[in-house]
């Protein structure tokens, strides 16, 4: 069965917002090399998710993961993100899909994104 990651995120009017989440997007693609990587936005960018999901489904994916790349638990994760797959899993009753905890919500992304923040504080020594 074909599998896709589909990458979730809030979207932005300036695409310049996106070039984080692309390149995010290009590093999972190659460490998935038989995977489908999109990503998908909830608002102001395309594809919206709907449209990411139908895209996939016409390629013959029977099996999207989803990662939220948010940092928290919000109300676009906690509300939103649960009604568009409701919607999802209705549209498409064959795809089988998984929703991950937001990224933010795991132990090891926040350690790297610490350990950058404290990287950029000097060296007191230096």
């Amino acid at each position: 069965m074909k599998q896709a990651l589909i990458l979730f995120a809030h979207g932005a009017r300036d695409p310049r917002w996106a070039a984080p989440f692309e390149r995010l997007r290009e590093i999972s693609q190659a460490a998935l090399p038989e995977t489908a990587v999109r990503l998908a936005f909830l608002e102001l960018m395309s594809p919206r998710l709907p449209e990411a999901v139908a895209g996939l489904v016409q390629e013959g994916c029977g099996k999207v993961s989803l990662v939220p790349v948010f940092l928290g638990q919000g109300g676009h994760v906690l509300r939103d993100l649960p009604l568009l797959v409701d919607e999802l899993r209705s549209a498409h009753p064959g795809l089988e899909i998984t929703v991950a905890p937001a990224v933010g919500e795991d132990a090891a992304v926040l350690e790297a994104i610490a350990r950058y923040c404290v990287a950029a504080v000097p060296d007191p020594a230096a």
